[in-house]
């Protein structure tokens, strides 16, 4: 007689099933069957090797994994459901796949290749209180978990267990988004002032991918991202030590405002695999816990250092942008007799943003306030200098205008030297106007060595140089602005830029396209339908040419080919077939 080889040991289970497989399988049985294999095969069993589990038991919607260590079986069991979001997101509501996860650490009976015992059917257990898309855990898990995870639990008290004497508690994983822990009591925890500017906490990211090893990379990059918001003038932005105080601690991001005194908080996580990496963002206003901006990078993981500095420019660079444009909002629901000089700016951009002279006309009048208050604010006069030279181009050619935008420009090169976004629109208007291009690609090669991932002086650049015969850096400067802030509110610049290169190597199709795509991002800037005037020309498309005219001159009545090339004083090489195309489309010379 051959004895039964049985041994009994403490381990990690861990018990999932797919909600509502039935009526799955009822829908489309061999479809369903189909793309279980796939996520079983791309995705699930993948992640339990690297996590060093050991499959059990499968059935048709159903897998038992036994894990040696209980935080792998977590850490699997978050990234399994966080990949599963993210490929049921392509797919049909009616057609994605959600599994229920339950997972308890207890005595296991190994037998004939099998598993048996309480600590199995605690699991299973677990796993039928489980929502769909959700993990439920034990508290032995919950104990022995602790805070070595980027997550957090919320207890949903005890539930019975059939053939357990004692009833089991049982934790839930909270989903990312979810506050990680409770407000703190207001009266022990008196929340910091807010600074007179904008402010943002950047915490330390969350490394998904089970190798601590991988926390240098997660770190460092979360470092640069906060030295390049530090650049941003305007930007109040919390050192790294204070921010990476919480690092394993997880903390709700309305008390990281309260503790550390911020408007925004910016959050993420890390998760490599398989020579890839994928790294989120989210951006959250700390008060009300809106969402300003979230952004997903999947990038190959070659070049560490390459890639770090990558993600970096592209987070930096997308952000300022979001910040402004919720500054903007906020600034909008004060009252007007309580804004001081930054509120004031704020309320005049948008204005600006217009590039036409009726915003820029409206926007005078808050910004010459605002100097009122604060004489050297050099963000004031950078955007002064731009409406008197919206103002001067398009609006008339005042003698007037022009000087004031040479002298606002000029003063926010003094007042501005470490203020990027000032830096560029100084440079732009000593371009555009003045006509000192050697001041001005000083200026904007100061404001790029203080901010590199400030897309807007990438843009003011791409238009500047357009105008002055470099169309090849017009054409990079944009095509760089718009990898760096692809939602930038100013990307009709870079277009432009983009526009000016194509144009200038009679690649007209190209240039067509371009001038469309910065229409769509400004519609009401006349000299967009201009450059797109000059590309159909050029195409032999008269008719459609003289339509994109007829806006030119309803956007800008006084609009003359003359009057452009007087203020402007492009460079020939640009100067030439521009003016050739607009005369064929009878814009009035």
């Amino acid at each position: 007689m051959v004895e039964e080889r049985v041994e009994r040991r403490l381990a990690a289970i861990l018990c999932a099933d797919v909600a509502g497989y039935s009526r799955l399988m009822g829908a489309d049985e061999e479809g369903t069957l189909a793309v279980l294999k796939s996520d079983r095969r791309e995705l699930i069993d993948p992640l339990i090797a690297q996590h060093r589990g050991r499959i059990f038991k499968t059935t048709g919607d159903g897998i038992l994994i036994e894990f040696a260590s209980v935080v792998d079986a977590v850490r699997c069991a978050v990234v399994v459901q966080q990949g599963m979001t993210d490929r049921n997101a392509n797919r049909p509501e009616t057609e994605r796949i959600l599994f229920r996860i339950g997972i308890n650490l207890g005595d296991v009976i190994h037998d004939e290749g099998d598993i048996f015992g309480d600590g199995v059917n605690v699991a299973a257990r677990l796993q039928t209180l489980a929502e769909p898309g959700a993990i439920c855990v034990s508290a032995s898990v919950r104990e022995q978990v602790g805070e070595k995870l980027p997550i957090s639990f919320a207890d949903m008290g005890q539930h019975g267990v059939k053939n357990i004497a004692r009833p089991v508690r049982v934790y839930r994983v909270k989903k990312r988004g979810e506050p990680r822990v409770d407000p703190p009591d207001e009266a022990i925890t008196a929340p910091l002032p807010l600074p007179d500017r904008p402010s943002i906490a950047v915490l330390p990211f969350a490394n998904m991918s089970g190798d601590p090893e991988q926390d240098y990379f997660v770190d460092g990059m979360v470092e640069d991202i906060i030295t390049g918001l530090s650049r941003i003038k305007w930007l109040f932005v919390i050192a790294r030590n204070s921010s990476f105080a919480y690092k394993g601690k997880f903390p709700d991001v309305r008390q990281v405002g309260r503790e550390l005194g911020v408007r925004y908080v910016l959050e993420g996580s890390v998760r490599k695999a398989a020579g890839r990496v994928r790294i989120t963002g989210q951006l959250v206003e700390a008060v009300s816990g809106r969402h300003i901006w979230a952004e997903r990078y999947d990038r190959p993981l070659d070049d560490i250092f390459a890639l770090q500095d990558e993600i970096t420019l592209s987070v930096v660079g997308a952000i300022e942008p979001s910040l402004r444009r919720a500054e903007i909002e906020r600034v909008r629901r004060k009252r007007p007799e309580h804004l001081d000089a930054y509120d004031l700016v704020l309320r005049a951009t948008p204005l600006v943003d217009t590039s036409m002279p009726e915003g820029a006309s409206k926007a005078l009048p808050l910004l010459e306030r605002a100097l009122t208050l604060e004489p050297d604010y050099a963000a004031a006069h950078g955007h002064a200098a731009l409406c008197h030279e919206i103002i001067f181009v398009r609006g008339g050619g005042r003698g007037e205008n022009r000087q004031g935008a040479i002298r606002h420009a000029r003063a926010a090169l003094v007042h501005g030297r470490d203020d990027a976004t000032a830096l560029a629109e100084a440079g732009f208007v000593i371009s555009i106007v003045e006509h000192d291009r050697a001041a001005a690609r000083e200026a904007f090669e100061a404001a790029i060595a203080l901010s590199p991932s400030l897309a807007f002086a990438y843009i003011m650049g791409a238009i500047a140089f357009g105008w002055t015969g470099e169309e090849e850096r017009a054409m990079e400067w944009g095509e760089r602005a718009l990898r760096l802030s692809p939602f930038d509110p100013w990307n009709y610049g870079a277009w432009s830029g983009v526009f000016a290169g194509n144009f200038r190597q009679a690649r007209y199709a190209d240039a067509a396209h371009a001038a469309r795509k910065a229409i769509q991002c400004n519609p009401g800037f006349s000299y967009l339908h201009m450059f797109l005037t000059a590309a159909l020309a050029k195409l032999g498309q008269i008719d459609e040419a003289k339509a994109a005219a007829a806006l030119v001159l309803e956007l800008q009545p006084g609009f003359s080919i003359s009057k452009m090339c007087s203020a402007l004083d492009p460079a020939p090489t640009f100067a030439e077939p521009l003016t050739e195309a607009l005369q064929a489309a009878g814009l009035p010379e």
